[in-house]
């Protein structure tokens, strides 16, 4: 891979800059080194249980130097692809902060209970499920609401090792209901290509950058992008061979990626 023609970076966030709470080795350094050589970056994330604002504070206070702008949720772009795709504006949600916000700004109704009716059910990571949350999510379905889900991500890296995350919550409603969900964040394309959207960028001079063969590296490939494995989360490069997904590049953290774009500089 020709490090040193890539303009931008798509950047994933669990896996590769965090896993849980913990920083992971070359964070700063990496976002450092992007902005000395003005190469342009968003950060993209299937976490729909945090906000912008909450992913801006994290990195801030442990060095990193950037602006909301460089960041993008799966929790946005599902908020706007209900609000330019679908009539009905009645929502019932099984997740976290960051997904309530994100449909809460485009104006959308949040049903907590099966008291009436929602248009959609919006399915993203939740910390505190419960069996009622998954009872009343499945009853606005078999009643006529959509299945829509943030990210197809069925565990997360986490301190403690992998755990459950929104494709299992998802799983959960569509074996219930009988209905097939939408599925928003990476793989699907919309996240990519927003993403360079907002980065003015064309796919030829982006990398994305990722620990999840099936999301990051597989949608990367998709949309166009080079692609960079990163083996601090889910995947290592022998996984490559037992999915048979093959990124343009696999490095084991931020450190080496640097080293070795600084090499062909």
């Amino acid at each position: 891979m020709v490090l040193k023609k890539i303009k931008a970076m798509l950047i994933d966030i669990d896996g590769t800059l965090f896993s849980g709470k913990l920083v992971l080795p070359g964070m700063v350094a990496f976002l450092n080194f992007l902005d000395s050589h003005a190469i342009k970056y968003l950060i993209l994330t299937n976490n729909s249980t945090k906000t912008p604002e909450f992913y801006l504070d994290k990195i801030r206070s442990h060095g990193g130097e950037i602006n909301l702008e460089n960041i993008l949720t799966c929790s946005t772009v599902t908020a706007d692809y209900l609000k330019s795709n679908f009539k009905g504006k009645k929502v019932y949600v099984i997740g976290e902060t960051g997904i309530f916000q994100a449909l809460s700004d485009e104006g959308f109704q949040i049903i907590t209970d099966f008291s009436e009716q929602a248009d959609f059910v919006v399915v993203g990571g939740d910390h505190y499920l419960t069996y009622e949350k998954l009872k009343f999510g499945c009853l606005h379905l078999r009643n006529g609401a959509r299945l829509i889900g943030t990210n197809p991500d069925v565990v997360s890296p986490s301190e403690e090792g992998l755990i459950p995350e929104c494709g299992t919550n998802i799983a959960a409603l569509e074996a219930s209901s009988g209905q097939k969900a939408i599925v928003i964040g990476k793989p699907n394309r919309l996240m990519f290509d927003w993403g360079l959207k907002l980065l003015g960028m064309d796919a030829s001079e982006t990398a994305m950058i990722g620990d999840r063969l099936e999301t990051d590296i597989l949608g990367g490939k998709q949309a166009g992008l080079h692609t960079i494995l990163i083996e601090t989360g889910v995947d290592t490069i022998a996984s490559t061979i037992e999915k048979n997904i093959y990124p343009d590049l696999v490095v084991k953290d931020l450190f080496e990626l640097i080293s070795k774009w600084n090499s062909q500089l």
